[in-house]
This record gives structure tokens, C-alpha cells and sequence, in this order.
């Protein structure tokens, strides 16, 4: 990997790690559905002129369906769904389970797509779960209270996305990144407008949370898929994926920096085995196997 290549990669991490601290600090004064409004219609207004002036605007008009589609459920449910579960939940635990988005997605693959799935995948899956489980195990009691309900919506944003990387493989890989990226924060903006201006907070929305979206939405949406696409074309899909070993790190750094959230015994162990599974189910490390 070029040192180019790796300064994009740091750089996404550290923007989609601090889009938790962004959730954490504007979610409470938006309202889930106002601040995934905002952020991607800041999103959507920055990358769509840089569409068009590259001449790729009948990329959007002649694909509208498929981006429509990952507009509702690569997009707008998945960062609904974070964004509600950093209510209760502290940054690094949500990044943390965003991390499992890679297991999810392939097991979708094999499940949907008819691709093999490998004993290291498999184990994976396995070791991603027991993950999860020494992450959140202490924090989900027998009763179904908002913490659990907050770990169950964001475990359901990373299934999303791993539907969304299978979707796009499928139905959307003959159109340019940045349409998908565009089409899917324009997608989204249009779905959530109506139920985001029912639901705009009565009560004045402070200076700090007005920030923190606006920032979200430039950097850690808006030039955090710029950058995401640009490490797929010169480093190719697996490579960028690794990513999301950087993501948690950056959330729980930042959090416990800005926010004073504490990094705790549970959240290292989980991340650490959380990682190791989404290393075997995307092929970076391989179980060895037995031959002649």
C-alpha cells in the first residue's frame, strides 16, 4: 500500500470512528431522525455538484431504483438505527459493533449470493458472536429495557450494511462510486424528509449539537465516501475494508477524550474478538486446514 493510500485509510478511520462522538454529542437535542436528516442532506448537497461536474449525472437518472433501494437500507435505516443506539450507548461500544458489518456480510453472501462459505468464515461468524456477547453480555439484562434494545439496533445497522455490500455487488457494481455514494445520501435525504420535519425537536437545538452535525455531515459522511471509494480503486475492496479495524479505535480514543466515556475491560476484550472474527470472515486471516 502506497503511504498515500495508507494517510486515506488512517483518515477514514479516524472520520467514521468521530461520526459516533458526532452522534453522541447532537443525537440527544436532534432526535435520531432530524440528525440522519441533516447529515445526509449535507452529504447529498456536497457530492452531488462534484457528480455532476465530472459529467456522471445520468448515472443517477438511469439507476434511480438501485439507488433508491441502498438510499432506504445501506443509508438512511442503518444510520437511523447508530444513531438511536448512541443514545444509550457509548461510542466505542456502537463502533464497536459496527465492526461486525463485515461478518454479517458474508454471511449474506453465502446465504444469498451461493458463495463459499470456509471454515475460517464460519469460525468467524462464531468467534464474532462471542464477541459481541463479552461486549454488551453485562450491559443486556433479562428485561428488553433501552440499552438492549439499543445493542439489538445497532447489531441491526451492520446486518443492513452487510445486505447493502451484497446489494451493490448484485445490483449496483456497473455504476460509478461516487453515484452510489451520491444517490444513496440523496436517496435517503428524500425518504426521511417528511417523517424528519414531524419529528424537528420543538426545543432550540444548541450551537455545539448544530456543529457536530454539520461536521458529520462534511467530513465523516460527505469526503469520508470520497475517500472510501478512492482506497477501493487503488487498493481494491480488500484493503479498504480494513478499515474497520481503525474504526473502533478512533471512537473509543475520541470518546474518552472529548466526552469523558471510559474505555473498559469489556469493550477491549470485545473489540479485540469482535476484530478477530471480522478477520476470518472477510479472508485476512484464515483458519489453517488439514492436507497432504
Amino acid at each position: 500500500m502506497r503511504s498515500r493510500d495508507l494517510v486515506d485509510l488512517v483518515a477514514l478511520g479516524f472520520l467514521w470512528g468521530a461520526s459516533f462522538l458526532f452522534m453522541r454529542i447532537a443525537g440527544p437535542e436532534f432526535g435520531a431522525l432530524a440528525l440522519v436528516e441533516v447529515r445526509v442532506v449535507i452529504a447529498a448537497l456536497v457530492l452531488l455538484p462534484m457528480l455532476l461536474a465530472r459529467g456522471q449525472g445520468s448515472e443517477l437518472t438511469g439507476n434511480w431504483r438501485p439507488l433508491g433501494i441502498l438510499g432506504i437500507h445501506n443509508t438512511a435505516l442503518p444510520f437511523l438505527l447508530f444513531t438511536w443506539a448512541t443514545l444509550y450507548l457509548s461510542a466505542g461500544t456502537s463502533a464497536i459493533l459496527n465492526a461486525t458489518a463485515p461478518i454479517f456480510a458474508a454471511v449474506i453472501a453465502w446465504a444469498w449470493l451461493g458463495e463459499k462459505l470456509t471454515i475460517s468464515r464460519a469460525g468467524g461468524l462464531l468467534v464474532g458472536i462471542v464477541g459481541v456477547w463479552l461486549l454488551v453480555g453485562d450491559k443486556v439484562g433479562a428485561s428488553v429495557g433501552n440499552t438492549t434494545l439499543a445493542v439489538i439496533a445497532a447489531l441491526g445497522g451492520s446486518f443492513l450494511y452487510g445486505i447493502g455490500g451484497n446489494f451493490t455487488r448484485r445490483y449496483a457494481s456497473h455504476i460509478k462510486p461516487l453515484a452510489v455514494a451520491t444517490g444513496s445520501q440523496a436517496g435517503a435525504a428524500l425518504v426521511l424528509l417528511p417523517v424528519a420535519v414531524m419529528t424537528w425537536p420543538d426545543t432550540s437545538i444548541s450551537p455545539t449539537a448544530w456543529a457536530a452535525a454539520i461536521v458529520m455531515g462534511l467530513f465523516s459522511t460527505a469526503l469520508a465516501y470520497i475517500l472510501y471509494f478512492r482506497l477501493i480503486a487503488n487498493t481494491g475492496p480488500t484493503n479498504a475494508i480494513t478499515v474497520t479495524y481503525l474504526i473502533p479505535l478512533f471512537a473509543m480514543v475520541l470518546g474518552a477524550l472529548v466526552i469523558d466515556e471510559p474505555i473498559t475491560a469489556s469493550m477491549a476484550v470485545g473489540c479485540a474478538v469482535i476484530l478477530l472474527g471480522t478477520a476470518l470472515a472477510t479472508g485476512l486471516l484464515k483458519l489453517p486446514t488439514s492436507g497432504r
